[in-house]
Order: C-alpha cells, then structure tokens, then sequence
C-alpha cells in the first residue's frame, strides 16, 4: 500500500511538472530592433521581426502604423522576395523642418502583402525599413502592428507598455532611440558596430535576438524549479524508505 501511494506522489509530480511547463505563456510577438543604433534626430535601419504563432496558418499581410505625433519625413522599404510593400503618407496639420527643408506630407504606414505563402507556421520573417529623421526629444518610438493569417484572423499588436506594469498581452512594438550620435546621422555609433562585429566575425546580437535569450532563460528557468521540486520529493520519499 506504501508503495503505491509513494508512486501515486510521484507520478503527481511529475504530472505537474507537464502541466506548469504547458503553462508556460508564448513570449513571440511582433517586435522591432534596429542594425545597429537608432540614434534620436538620426537615420536607423530598423527590423520588424514577425513570428508565425499559429500552427494551422500562415502570415499574409502585416500593417504597420506610425505614431502621428512622431512624424517621419523619410520611410524606404527594402524588397523581401515573396511580399508586395505599400506606403501610405498622410497630410501633416503642422509642416516640419527636415534640413532646411519644409515637409508637408509623413508616412503614417506601410503594409507588406504575400503573393506567395507568407510566413509559415514554425518561421518567422524581418522586415526592414530605413527610417528618418528620427525623433530629438523622444527615447522611444511606439508603432502598432495588425498581423493577418490565411484563415482571415487578426491580431491586433496595439497595447504599449505602461511603466512599472507586467508586459501586456498583445504589446505594441516599441522602438529604443538612443542619445544623438556626434554626425546626427547615426554613423559614428554603426561604425563601431561595424568593427564590433568584424571583430567577432561579423555576429552581432540584436535586440530581438536579446528577447529571444530572455525567453530561453525564462523558461529553463521554470523548467529548473519543477525538477528540483520533483528531486525533494523524491528524496523525501527515499528517506521515508530507508527509515521503514
């Protein structure tokens, strides 16, 4: 009768163990990063990176919205090889000075469609955008993001982050601007990435690769707890035995 009941116990365990790394929450969103720096009143190249989340389906179109409080004089897509780029520019209430230059017009989006499958499920996708003249006064830009799959759903990456609050459920993507570099072009600050990476033979980590270690690290982390919990259990019930 011990035994089973010490069997039982530890077949709960494990159990439990399935059930809490089942739990474990998808940390994949859409995210942006730059190549580099995204020094403020500079020019960045910048990447949306978009994972498919859906295991039935694939990712067709992606929006991104820019903050109309922010406006970009200079938005330039690069091709992506299965994907059609659309940019949409709205009329400004204020015009702005870009060097010396008055801009009446901004870009307010820019839409990536599939003509062919899209993200596939297990994939992800990058699309970069060069941006500029980036904000002076500003340590972050917040875009939102609308990512559609084949079988019609929509998610909506609209949510910011709130200062000294948990990470929403579907966070918007929020890019870091970094202090003005000394040319206000952001050269100064890729070159030293540039050598960075020669160095290290040309691998750099960016920001959402970070994300990624995080994640990893979250979850081993979880993982840990729940043997280590399971190795007490099993432990206690070994001395209980050696004891009878």
């Amino acid at each position: 009768m011990k035994s089973l009941t010490r069997v039982s116990v530890v077949a709960g365990t494990a159990a439990s163990a399935v059930l809490l790394l089942s739990a474990v929450p998808a940390f994949a969103h859409v995210s942006v990063s730059p190549e580099g720096v995204a020094a403020k009143g500079g020019y960045a190249t910048v990447n949306f990176k978009v994972p498919n989340e859906r295991d039935d389906a694939s990712t067709t179109k992606l929006e991104i919205t820019f903050p109309a409080d922010q406006p970009l004089a200079s938005v330039m897509t690069q091709p992506i090889p299965g994907w059609k780029a659309k940019v949409t520019k709205t009329k400004l209430k204020k015009p702005i000075e870009i060097h010396g230059e008055k801009i009446d017009e901004a870009v307010s989006k820019v839409t990536w469609t599939a003509d062919g499958k899209g993200v596939e499920p297990g994939t992800f996708q990058k699309f970069p955008l060069s941006l500029g003249q980036l904000p002076e006064d500003a340590d972050q830009m917040v875009f939102k993001a609308l990512q559609t799959y084949s079988n019609k759903e929509v998610v909506r990456w609209i949510e910011p982050q709130q200062k000294g609050q948990d990470e929403p459920d579907f966070p918007a993507p929020a890019l870091a601007l970094s202090a003005a570099s000394e040319d206000h072009h952001g050269a100064a600050a890729d070159n030293k990435a540039d050598k960075a990476g020669a160095k290290s033979g040309g691998k750099e980590e960016s920001a959402s690769d970070s994300d990624s270690s995080d994640t990893t690290a979250r979850t081993l982390g979880i993982v840990g707890i729940v043997v280590g919990a399971a190795g007490v259990a099993f432990g206690v019930l070994a001395g209980r035995r050696r004891s009878s």
